[in-house]
């Protein structure tokens, strides 16, 4: 496949269907309390709760392991390249004692004396083999309603990120990045079958925009789409809409939760990836004279 830089085209490939095409995907939707150990430990949980319903691969929320405000993402972080990380050693051990696909949600990560808002993703082996940092930072300023900078404390990452697993080329994004189809086209052209955006949209934001900003990535790509929030607080500073979602090909809602603390297992089936481009094939009718796409950081891997 052709580089997108020096003008060459835009041909969204079908996905090779992995060695798991139809499998259960869990969303867990989690509170999250002052307590990070609490916050492990209902997380640990959840994803054992998952993997018993037949869930292959378990989603978990932006910011599980903290109270979501710019004052906890320091006092919470965690070194995961160093360590010590307790949030990522329990993700890990999790991943591999049960033989699941984990797309670890994100917690605060600090690094070189800097702070993220991280994703990682991890293998049947326990293995990281992915780490998306957020690359739009959620900076929103709704007069009489919300006022919010992660840049205040955060730092954006630089690259977009393909996670190959047992159950497909997964696409990492985090709440905000949802926003920018310009990063899931990236996902869709790198042959991505699912991408995944761990989110905490507020309540403003989260009526108006949640489950347009998610079905629209997965009708515009034609891949499945899968989000996952925490749990509404309506005593916290920062209260979440919830309603973790799964979203197919063409746009519309397979499975989603209400506001509250809930697991929601969804069958995925990518062999629809193909009969939704066959049905409607968007990459031939791209007006490739008028506009062109381009991936400053292509990488293939095996290609």
């Amino acid at each position: 496949m052709a580089l997108f830089n020096n003008a060459a085209s835009y041909n969204p490939p079908l996905p090779s269907l992995p060695k798991l095409s139809k499998f259960k995907l869990a969303l867990c939707q989690l509170s999250v309390t002052p307590s990070k150990e609490t916050n492990i430990d209902n997380a640990r949980t959840a994803i054992e709760t998952s993997a018993r319903s037949g869930a292959s691969l378990v989603v978990l929320p932006e910011m599980w392991n903290c109270p979501y405000s710019n004052d906890n993402f320091p006092k919470y972080a965690e070194d995961i390249d160093v360590g010590p990380s307790p949030s990522v050693d329990m993700l890990s051990e999790a991943a591999r004692r049960l033989g699941v696909t984990i797309v670890g949600g994100s917690i605060p990560e600090t690094s070189d004396g800097r702070l993220y808002n991280t994703c990682c993703v991890y293998g049947t082996d326990g293995r990281i083999v992915a780490k998306h940092r957020k690359v739009h930072l959620f900076d929103v300023d709704i007069p009489g309603d919300i006022v919010f900078k992660e840049s205040d404390t955060l730092t954006a990452g630089e690259t977009p990120t393909v996670a190959d697993t047992d159950v497909g080329r997964i696409g990492i994004g985090i709440c905000h990045d949802i926003r920018f189809p310009e990063l899931a086209l990236i996902y869709a052209a790198r042959g991505a079958h699912l991408i995944c955006y761990p989110g905490a949209f507020n309540m403003s934001t989260g009526r108006s925009l949640w489950e347009l900003m998610q079905r629209a990535r997965a009708a515009d790509n034609q891949l499945f789409v899968a989000t996952c929030s925490p749990a509404r607080d309506p005593t916290s500073g920062y209260i979440t809409w919830g309603h973790s979602t799964l979203a197919e090909p063409f746009g519309e809602i397979i499975a989603t939760t209400g506001h509250k603390e809930a697991i929601v297992v969804a069958e995925i089936d990518y062999s629809l990836i193909h009969q939704r481009r066959l049905n409607l094939p968007l990459a031939k009718q791209r007006r490739e004279d008028i506009y062109q796409f381009v991936d400053l950081h292509r990488r293939y891997p095996g290609k």
